[in-house]
């Protein structure tokens, strides 16, 4: 039962730093496109250019960040709750 409520309290915290994650990558790359735009001047406008680039790195950084976020802290906790628990 602790376990569960330790669990809530962990994805809550880890939902903020997965959104604060995002949206700190996500800026990141959009400003180093803009600034790949710049140097290339593709014969895309600058909006269209960034937001087709953007969808590739969006899907990979999608599964990074739920992968490091989310199952490698729950699965660190639940590990050291259980061993705890039955050692």
């Amino acid at each position: 039962m602790v376990l569960f409520r330790i669990l809530i309290v962990l994805l809550i915290a880890l939902t903020v730093i997965y959104w604060c994650l995002w949206m700190y990558f996500r800026s990141g790359e959009k400003v180093r496109l803009e600034e790949r735009w710049q140097v290339e001047q593709p014969p895309l406008p600058q909006h269209t250019f960034v937001d087709v680039e953007i969808q590739g790195y969006l899907s990979t950084l999608r599964r990074k960040l739920i992968f490091w976020v989310y199952a490698v802290p729950v699965l660190v906790v639940t590990s050291l709750v259980t061993y705890l628990n039955y050692a």
